[in-house]
């Protein structure tokens, strides 16, 4: 049977702003007046009265007025503790190798997952037997792991899929596709009502990422990370896997037959606003994370999520899910106890709880946590209720490959690759790029 990664139970971080958020720097330091707080339900351990100053440096600055929130929660119930926040997005991981060249090392940091747990491994403390690994889902966990043991929590996790314009679909008599064959009689009914049936993204490396995802995990889903694995060590082929060697390429190909007229200029605000105003139905590469600037510009969209056709099974178009990025607690902080006071609070508090769905507007890492109400999350749960998710492949390799990857089949949508030239430059690049040295 094909395996995938169990998430009935599953809740996933997921924001709802744009990811790929602006690159200014935000440096911000918590600083609220002592007082009871009724959301707390756990008490941290360390020192109640002597000072204590935790700096964080992470990325994703659209988290970082989410963030400051839980940081001015937690001084009501330590008021000795001031928790300093520097948000980067624009060349974060250059900026952080130079903290750690330097001996500059923040008290929090961050990373993404899978491959680069090991990559930082040595700097982050074990949290293995922290409560805060304990109330992770079991997939969420599985992300932040190396060797066995726990060396990251998320601040968010992500799911992937098709989104579609539930709406438009409807009024034209499509059921929602399940195979390849059916996606491309899904595009001729949407062109000949005088719709477009992409948009597509293109422009934005990553987006192919995450569509490349579905297929090479419908290629081996018993062992996603073996088979990347075996890519990076040059042991494997995409000749060998028709889902990656044929399939992917097809649907790339009907993405741009029957999507934006410049691909390669459609990025992502004009992805969003193609598909919110009913100009395109259905979004590449994309996830929960667009929701909330779709509805801003559609209040009443109603909006459909769905596992990618990725062959002429319908059992792979599924879902992908887990954690793709990680905070870490270095493990030679002045302050570690209290560093492992604040995550653990956050990860088991009742605040804690509620912070990531009504404060985030995210979907939970952890278990026993309420979901946000959103169209999208709406839609994973009702997937997850009758079917199992797909591993994240992403994980498996560095960014770095992951955007000369995107780089190549932008060549191969301007034609400057053929698909054969293609698949070769990426089978010579993976070994090069793909796992840290």
């Amino acid at each position: 049977m094909k395996k995938r990664i169990l998430c009935l139970t599953m809740s996933l971080l997921m924001t709802v702003s744009i990811f790929a958020g602006c690159g200014k720097t935000d440096e911000q330091a918590a600083e609220t007046t002592p007082g009871s707080s009724t959301a707390a339900q756990t008490s941290p351990q360390g020192n109640t009265s002597e000072p204590v100053s935790i700096n964080l440096f992470v990325n994703s600055p659209e988290y970082a007025e989410a963030m400051n929130a839980y940081i001015a929660e937690y001084k009501k119930v330590k008021p000795n503790v001031t928790v300093n926040l520097e948000t980067i997005q624009a060349d974060y991981p250059t900026m952080l190798k130079a903290k750690i060249n330097s001996g500059d090392m923040p008290d929090v940091f961050a990373s993404t997952a899978g491959g680069e747990i090991k990559a930082y491994a040595e700097y982050s403390a074990d949290l293995t037997d922290q409560p805060l690994a304990k109330a992770m889902t079991d997939e969420v966990r599985t992300n932040m792991s190396y060797n066995g043991k726990v060396y990251g929590f998320p601040i968010k996790a992500n799911t992937f899929g098709m989104i579609y314009n539930k709406e438009i679909f409807e009024k034209n008599g499509i059921t929602v596709p399940k195979t390849l064959t059916e996606l491309s009689a899904a595009c001729e009914k949407l062109k000949a009502a005088g719709i477009k049936p992409f948009t597509t993204g293109y422009k934005e490396w990553w987006v192919f990422k995450h569509a490349f995802m579905h297929f090479f995990d419908a290629a081996q889903p018993n062992d996603v990370g073996g088979l990347v694995n075996k890519f990076i060590a040059g042991e494997a082929k995409f000749k060998d896997y028709p889902t990656i060697n044929d399939n992917f390429f097809k649907f790339i190909d009907l993405t741009v037959q029957y999507g934006d007229a410049k691909p390669l200029e459609t990025d992502l605000s004009a992805e969003i606003a193609a598909f919110a105003t009913g100009k395109a139905a259905m979004v590449v590469g994309q996830g929960p994370w667009v929701e909330a600037d779709i509805v801003k510009i559609n209040p009443d969209i109603k909006i459909g999520f769905t596992g990618y056709p990725t062959s002429e099974d319908p059992k792979d178009a599924f879902l992908t899910a887990g954690a793709d990025q990680a905070t870490r607690i270095y493990k030679d902080s002045k302050v570690l106890q209290d560093v492992l006071d604040l995550y653990n609070w956050l990860y088991t508090s009742d605040y804690g709880k509620k912070w990531f769905s009504d404060v985030a507007k995210v979907i939970p890492p952890i278990k026993d946590a309420p979901m946000p109400n959103m169209q999208i999350t709406n839609e994973l749960q009702t997937y997850l209720s009758n079917n199992k998710a797909g591993d994240l492949y992403v994980n498996y390799s560095l960014d770095s490959f992951h955007q000369k990857f995107g780089e190549i089949m932008q060549g191969y949508i301007a034609k400057t690759y053929t698909k054969d030239k293609a698949i070769k430059e990426i089978e010579t690049v993976w070994p090069q790029l793909g796992a840290a040295k």
